[in-house]
């Protein structure tokens, strides 16, 4: 009840923070105007969601490979000293402060990729950092989705002899399904709300990126950079960013929420 009541408190929050802009200037202006200038009543943060979708696509389509496939040796194929000790690094990383890993960027990596293809700073660079950062999750949740398929379903697949890998492939993977998409949709929501490492190395240029070498700007990135100076209409226009934020974690969860208690009647 209170953690609903939170959730509650800081959406009821946001609309009213977020109610002055929209009635003076609608919702329609944050998608079709010109650009983002709130100085001069242009609040088009398109880009900024285009940044956003496409830093968490590209994250999600690098890290959920990498960390199914981690969990599958972890849990499968990994002698227990190994495994163990596996567990324990990812543990590390998933512990990490945001800042770490985009300070680590910042020095490392941008410079790393400036040498290539400048500036650096880029939707690239912040799909690599998103990477690391989210690996973690999907790896922890994939490995204890694995360790809760019952022995009896591995035992009839060593009776029949299927390989390891076709038992993984054919009866790890379903039975452990709805745990594997729950953890997908956590590290979405992860990767989505996410500021301080993609605000250091994405480059925090208003634009939809054309490339993966382009610098951009998160909607997370703008309220941090912004919000400390913005007035008037201008911090009314971040908090509808929030607002957007929000709904896009809310639905989700949601799915996840489904998604999970299918898996347990199923």
């Amino acid at each position: 009840m209170v953690a609903g009541a939170i959730v509650v408190l800081i959406l009821v929050f946001l609309i009213t923070e977020a109610l002055p802009v929209l009635g003076q200037v609608g919702l329609l202006p944050f998608f079709t105007d010109p650009s983002w200038h709130p100085a001069e009543t242009l609040y088009n943060f398109t880009p900024m969601l285009w940044g956003t979708l496409f830093v968490t696509a590209g994250a999600m389509l690098v890290a959920t490979p990498l960390g199914i496939v981690s969990a599958v040796f972890c849990q499968y194929y990994a002698p227990p000293t190994i495994a163990g000790l596996y567990r324990r690094l990812i543990e590390l990383l998933a512990g990490m402060p945001s800042v770490v890993y985009g300070f680590w960027g910042l020095v490392e990596l941008v410079p790393l990729i400036g040498r290539f293809q400048p500036p650096g700073a880029s939707l690239l660079a912040g799909i690599a950092i998103l990477t690391l950062m989210i690996l973690p999750t999907i790896a922890l949740t994939a490995d204890a989705s694995f360790a809760k398929v019952p022995p009896e379903y591995l035992q009839g697949s060593a009776a029949l002899g299927l390989s390891r890998w076709a038992t993984v492939r054919g009866v790890v993977f379903p039975a452990a399904k709805s745990g594997l998409f729950t953890g997908l949709i956590l590290g979405t929501g992860r990767a989505i709300g996410e500021t301080m490492a993609v605000l250091m190395v994405c480059g925090n240029v208003v634009q939809t990126p054309k490339s993966l070498f382009e610098p951009m700007r998160t909607l997370t990135a703008n309220i941090a950079l912004e919000m400390a100076y913005a007035m008037g209409n201008h911090r009314s226009a971040l908090f509808v960013s929030g607002l957007l934020l929000m709904a896009i974690i809310l639905v989700l969860v949601a799915i996840a929420e489904i998604i999970s208690k299918e898996g347990i009647y199923e």
